[in-house]
């Protein structure tokens, strides 16, 4: 039994030895032509790198649209699958619950399950910049919009900024 906990102990040490928490926010403002609404998203992001390659992280925001408000969490997983100098492209894998009203009619939950592709600029050691495009998954009422497949619409891009320490 020693040798298995000094064992365990010994493995989460080495994936440890390089991991750094990170704190940063997200903010995406994006027009849609067809239905004529602006979008307003702010949220605030924290997270754990394990090494280079992978990171557990998740968000608490607000968005707005017209007369709908909504709060949501979402908490994922990125895999950063190219890193060159200071580029890297990656994919974030989770799932999100949100609470939403639009003035006049009853609250709503919503979900999103899916997948976010990203690219990433290190602009020094501590920071760095984040954007995202597309939706791949399934989104039900989340945040107000609804998908099943592949999303490519302006309330998909987003920007984040990160403090790693």
């Amino acid at each position: 039994m020693k040798k298995l906990v000094l064992t365990l102990a010994l493995v989460f040490g080495m994936l440890t030895a390089n991991a750094q928490f990170f704190v940063g926010g997200q903010f995406a403002v994006a027009y849609d032509g067809d239905t004529e609404n602006t979008t307003f998203r702010i949220a605030p992001e924290f997270g754990y790198a394990f090494n280079d390659a992978w990171t557990v992280a998740g968000s608490i925001g607000y968005t707005h649209v017209d007369n709908y408000n909504s709060f949501y969490i979402a908490p994922y997983a990125r895999w950063t699958f190219f890193k060159k100098s200071f580029l890297s492209l990656l994919v974030d894998g989770g799932f999100g619950v949100s609470v939403g009203k639009q003035k006049g009619l009853d609250a709503d939950t919503g979900f999103e399950i899916g997948f976010k592709p990203g690219i990433a600029f290190d602009l020094t050691d501590n920071f760095s910049l984040v954007a995202h495009y597309g939706f791949l998954g399934y989104r039900d009422k989340f945040n107000g919009s609804s998908v099943s497949g592949l999303s490519l619409s302006g309330n998909d891009l987003s920007f984040s900024l990160y403090y790693k320490f």
